[in-house]
Formats: C-alpha cells, structure tokens, sequence
C-alpha cells in the first residue's frame, strides 16, 4: 500500500463541491470586522470569534504598528533562550492581575497553550480528566500525554454531566495526581461549564481543576474575567487558560496559575522552550485590547445585547436554538445535507455563518453556529434574522411564508 493511498480516497471535498455546497476556505478580500467581503460580495459576518469587534479598533491596530516599529515583526527565537521582550513581561502581568493570579506565561498560539499545560503537567501515575466535549487543542494534548505515560491516564466523562465525573474520578487512586480539565464556555454549543459542582468534587478526590477560557475571557464574568469569575471561584480554580483570538484581537494564548506553577511551565513546556516567542505586535495588541475591555465596560454589555436580540430573533422563527447565555447561538438542524443546505443559502443572501457537522458536534447535533460582535447594529442582528426567516422558509424549516 503507498502512503498517499489514502489521500486519493479521499474525494469528499469534489463530492460536496459538485453539489455547489462546498462551506470551507473562502478567501476574505477585505474586512470592517462585522462585515466581510467575498468575491467583492458584501456580507454580514456572524461566524467570527471576534467577539468584542476590537481587531479593527484603530487603538489596537495602532499598538501593533508601533510594536513593529520598535521591535521588528519576529523574535527569531524561543523565550527562554533570545525571544523574551519586555512587553511580553508586560502582557502576562496584566492577564496574571486581570484574571486574579500569581502569574501567567503567554504562548505564540491558543493551541499549543492546552498542550502547553498539559504536556508537562501529567506524568506516569497520574491523570488527566476531561469533558469528552472539550476542544480539540486539549484533546491533543492529552494524546501527547497518553503516547509518553500509557492510555491510562486519560480518563473522559460525558459533556457536563457530574455524576458521571464523580463517577469516574472516584474510581482512581486518590493519592495519585489528577487534573480535572474543561471549557470554561463551549465553543460549539455555548454552554457554561458548571464549575462550582467541578471545583466541589476537585477538592473531595484530590484533583486540581483547569478552565479553558478561550471563549469566555472578555465575555462571562465580572468584566469579562471568565468563567472563575463568573462563579465567583477564581481562588479555587487552579488553572485558567485564555486565548487572544476571540476578544483580544490578536493571535497567541495564556495560563495563569500560582508563581511556582507558571515557572514549573515555563521550564519544562515544549511548547515555550523549543516554539519561536509571540511577535510584538502580537502581543502589543492583545495588551492594548485588556486595556480597552477594563476601560470600557460597555463592549460586553453590547455584546450580550446583540447576542440576545439574535437568539430571541431566530427562537421566534421556530428554530431549535440551545439555550445559552454566550455570544454563541447554535442552531440545531440535525442532518449533514441539510446544514450545508442551509448555509449555502445563507451565504447567497449576504450572511456569513459557520456549518458544523460530525466529528465537531455529535450525529444528529449538526447545526448553524453563528456568533455575534459588539461591533453589530441592531440593523446588522435584524437582517440576519430576516435572511434566516427567508432561507428558513426556502427550505422548509420554518412554516413561515416569505
């Protein structure tokens, strides 16, 4: 058999393209941030993680344009040997101080940050506990994890179900070394881990807990804090990790732990010691971006604003939206054919929204997520929902008449 075998079975991508129904890599020509263009075709953009619409604030582009000028557009090396910058320092003091800890420790993506903790956190007789929902950067890592220590040390339990967890972790030794490992928001589905019930059990079997705060940092809590904060459990939990790509406009991620964890990280994580360090603009406009957030309450409070006129808009159309206090609005169609279906429609009406289907979601929660911006108008929320009453209809999801 040749190692391409399998590359030439795969055929999928012209099988879905011969439909017209191919949703993935359309080229973006240019960007106002809650509106895109495609093809010079004008479109509202509701499948972004830009959540607070900062990446297009004149303030945070101008940080980076000066971090340019300063520092260069790369480091050319790792933090620990050549690559570490003052304003590095700078950024993982302010996301320690915003987030309530000691210390924190910045990596050049969000998906190496999962590996980042994880990798070097769990050894041979100890374990790590994870939401079977949980993004697939963390799955990663446990997989990194199982190949150096054995299969046995990874232990999933069903997406927010507790009594499974208690379950599952009183089965293991309680002297050996556990982490307890979810999303703080999912990005799928929107829902909120429920971390008071995670944190309770942690301490009973002598676990320590980690958030993945990727989609709730800048979003749930007081002022954005995430998901600890949002529990007020910000002492109790152990471990929270962030990521610049959604609210702080830029690209890279953070852990934020004790001193001595963060140091413990910091010399023992592939992902920092052998990984070339963020660019400054990189970092100059996630800091930029923190400041803004503290500074100006009133882009999350929009922000739910937006997301709550969307989701009530669709509920009232009929369709089968998840519950959910987040930007993220899934919309459960159920069918592979028929998400696609109705992206497409979408798409050639002028809204930009994102299809998931199977592995991303379960068989049978295949859905429409869409995810709103501070950034939008009510006139932006109200025409999506419009195009989706009309593509709704189309297709016959809906019994309304266009």
């Amino acid at each position: 058999m040749d190692l391409f075998d399998k590359c030439l079975a795969f055929t999928r991508v012209e099988e879905v393209k011969s439909f017209g129904l191919y949703p993935y890599y359309h080229p973006i020509t240019k960007t106002e941030g809650p509106v895109v263009y495609m093809n010079n075709k004008r479109m509202i953009m509701v499948g972004s993680n830009n959540y607070l619409g900062l990446t297009h604030d004149p303030r945070v582009k101008q940080a980076a344009i000066d971090a340019i000028e300063k520092y260069g557009t790369g480091c050319s090396g790792s933090r620990l040997i050549n690559g570490s910058l003052d304003i590095h320092n700078k950024l993982e003091e302010a996301l320690a101080q915003f987030v309530g800890k000691e210390a924190a420790c910045i990596f050049s993506t969000g998906y190496q940050t999962n590996q980042g903790a994880i990798v070097p956190l769990i050894k041979k007789g100890e374990y790590i506990i994870s939401d079977d929902e949980n993004h697939a950067s963390i799955i990663q890592g446990t997989l990194i994890a199982k190949a150096l220590c054995g299969d046995s040390i990874l232990v999933k339990f069903n997406h927010n179900d507790m009594v499974d967890l208690e379950n599952k972790i009183s089965a293991l030794p309680h002297d050996a070394g556990k982490l307890i490992v979810v999303d703080g928001v999912f990005s799928m589905n929107g829902h909120i881990a429920p971390l008071p019930e995670i944190v309770t059990i942690a301490r009973k079997y002598n676990a320590r807990v980690m958030t993945d705060d990727a989609h709730a940092l800048g979003v749930i809590g007081h002022g954005g804090r995430g998901t600890a904060s949002y529990f007020g459990l910000t002492d109790q939990t152990d471990i929270i990790m962030g990521t610049f790509s959604k609210s702080l406009a830029s690209s890279g991620g953070f852990l934020a732990s004790s001193e001595r964890v963060i140091n413990y990280i910091k010399h023992n994580s592939p992902a920092i010691i052998f990984n070339a360090s963020m660019p400054a603009s990189n970092a100059a406009a996630a800091l930029k971006a923190l400041e803004i957030i503290q500074d100006e309450p009133e882009c999350i409070q929009k922000l739910h604003h937006n997301a709550k006129r969307l989701r009530n808009g669709l509920e009232q159309l009929g369709f089968n939206v998840i519950k959910g206090e987040t930007p993220i609005i899934p919309v459960i169609i159920g069918d592979d054919v028929m998400t696609f279906s109705l992206w497409k429609k979408l798409f050639d009406f002028g809204v930009y929204t994102n299809p998931i289907i199977f592995p991303a979601t379960p068989q049978g929660q295949q859905l429409i997520r869409c995810s709103v911006m501070a950034t939008h108008t009510d006139e932006h929320i109200d025409y999506v929902i419009g195009i989706f009453e009309k593509a709704g209809a189309e297709l016959k999801l809906l019994h309304a008449k266009v």
